[in-house]
Order: structure tokens, then sequence, then C-alpha cells
């Protein structure tokens, strides 16, 4: 030993173990080799992960159970650990581990679960309801008369992908904060889009939601804040908050619309009356496109019951085609009178 030196104690680093329920699309990350990850976000009720990765952007948000239920959060049954934005955490190998914390997933939730099928018609008649509700509160959106938000819904109304597009592009990152407006409105369109065109049966409200989606993803991790990015891939998918799943379930009948709709509100500075925008123009456009399919189809039905019609009124019965013919002529004539 040399003179004058102590021996080094190495000091054992626990950790308190906890437990969670986890979205289930954060199993694959979670049950991955263990990655470095950062603090990119630390709030009362929240700490936000950044998970390295290359592919597409992967934030965990680690909540306590009055917090929001983010599409990618796992719920914590224990106090938050105290650590600051940069700190160094990790993820993988069944846990994630940040300040003193090990927490596990004791059970796995579904942040896309499906509504179930809807009467179009019934669409059709909540959209002047959620109308009135948002017009009628204090929380407005951050993107208010915003012309790309105009945009958005006319061709959302149409099923324009070109103007969708242009729209969305104009959206992805629009707005401060960690989640900026015009990322949330994109959010509600899609999970809107995605769940009631499914649920109604219109096919054109699903395949908009699908070629949107791939848009607004494209270059999400580069436009906007990485949480946002991770919630924008959520959304492409339909996956959501616990609150825009029970406005979902208030649309289709399943619960009360206006409670679950004044949580939503009610979230963020104006997050939730963004996202509520996007589920209105979603809304608007599957009860539209399902009237226009409708109308179609009953077109469609009657140009083939007139086919059929025509086709008996010149079927030769009973005689020559001649006799048919002129019958024909006749009956014409009749009506024409």
């Amino acid at each position: 030993m040399t003179v004058g030196t102590r021996p080094r104690t190495h000091r054992a680093h626990t950790r308190a173990q906890a437990t969670g329920a986890a979205s289930a699309i954060l199993r694959p990350v979670l049950e991955s080799p263990r990655r470095p990850a950062r603090v990119l976000a630390a709030f009362p009720a929240g700490v936000y992960l950044e998970v390295r990765a290359e592919l597409e952007p992967h934030v965990v948000a680690v909540v306590t159970g009055e917090a929001t239920r983010l599409p990618n959060a796992v719920v914590l049954n224990a106090p938050l650990p105290r650590v600051t934005v940069g700190d160094e955490a990790s993820v993988g190998d069944g846990s994630i581990e940040v300040g003193h914390l090990s927490l596990r997933a004791h059970r796995w939730w579904n942040p896309a679960p499906p509504l179930g099928p809807v009467d179009p018609v019934r669409l059709a008649h909540v959209l002047p309801q959620l109308t009135e509700l948002c017009d009628r509160s204090a929380r407005r959106p951050g993107l208010e008369g915003n012309g790309a938000v105009a945009l958005l819904a006319e061709a959302c109304a149409e099923a324009s992908l070109l103007n969708g597009i242009m729209a969305s592009e104009q959206l992805v990152g629009l707005g401060p904060g960690l989640t900026p407006s015009g990322d949330d409105v994109l959010a509600g369109l899609l999970v809107a889009l995605r769940h009631l065109g499914a649920a109604a049966g219109v096919e054109r409200a699903v395949w908009l939601a699908d070629w949107l989606a791939a848009a607004v993803t494209f270059d999400a991790r580069s436009r906007t804040t990485p949480i946002s990015a991770t919630l924008l891939h959520c959304a492409a998918r339909g996956e959501a908050s616990g609150e825009v799943l029970a406005v979902l379930r208030g649309l289709a009948g399943r619960q009360d619309l206006e409670p679950a709709l004044r949580r939503l509100l009610g979230l963020g500075h104006t997050s939730g009356a963004d996202l509520a925008c996007g589920m209105r123009i979603g809304l608007a456009a599957v009860a539209g496109l399902a009237g226009q399919s409708a109308g179609a189809r009953g077109r469609s039905s009657r140009a083939a019951s007139s086919r059929a019609v025509s086709s008996r009124a010149a079927s030769p019965r009973g005689g020559t085609g001649r006799r048919g013919s002129r019958r024909g002529e006749g009956d014409h004539e009749g009506e024409g009178r």
C-alpha cells in the first residue's frame, strides 16, 4: 500500500424496486437489450425518457396515476424519482432505470382498443353536439383561425389526399411547447379517422388516415420535439391517451360525451382543445364520407333496377322481338303524355 493513501471503498448503488402498468406498445423496447436513455422533461406527475433509437423516435413516459395516461406511458405504483433534465437513464432487459428507481411492468394495457361497430347515422347526429360543446368551451385551440387547419378540414371532407398532405406538412411542429398545437390537431385527426372510420365501415376514411399518417410521420423526428414525434407515430397507429379514447367512446355512444370531452379540453394549455379540434375534423370527414358512400350505393342500386326494368320491357315474351320492340315504344310514348 502506498504511504499516505487509503483503500477506496465502493458503495453498492441500490435502486428502489417498483412496478407499473405499461402500454403494450412499450413491450418491444422494454424487452429488448438494455439501451441508454436520458431525461427529456421532468414534472411532478411525469418523467419523459428518450431512448436511443435509430429508426422512429422513442420516448417513454413514466407517470403517476394523476397524470394523463399517454399511449407511450408506464403508470407508476410508487412516487416518482427526483431527476432533472439531462440525467442519464436506461431502458431494456425488462426494466426502466431512472434516478433511484428500477421499474418493471406488472401488467399491460392497450392504447388502441377497437370501438366495435358504430352506425354512421349515429356519427352524423353527434357531430353537431361535439361542435356545440367545443364552440362554447373557454378552452380554445392554439391554432384557431389558422389557414392550414381550415385547409385540412376541407381536404378531409373531400377525401382530397393532395390537399390533406399539403395541410399536414404545414402543421407538423407548428406551435410552441413539448407538443406543438399543429401536432396535437394532427394526432386527434388521425386517431378519429382510423377508429371511427373502421367502426362505421367507412373504408375511405381509413385509407385517408393511412396516407396522412405516412406523410406526417415521414420526417416528424426532424421537424418537431422528440415527445411530440413519438406521439404522432402513436396516433398514426390509432394509439391515444385515455382522455382521447373516452371521447371516441362518447362519440360512438358507449359513454356520456360531455364529461369525457370536458376532461380532454382540460389537458395542458391548449393541447386538449387542439386534440378535440382534430377529432372534430375527423368525425366530420367520416360522417360526410359515409353519407357519400350511402348515396353512391343508392344511385348504383337505382341504376341496376332501371336496367333490370328496361331489360324486362325489351324482352320478346310471347312474341317476336319486333312486337316486343313496338310494345316498348308504345309504353314510352304513354309515359311522355
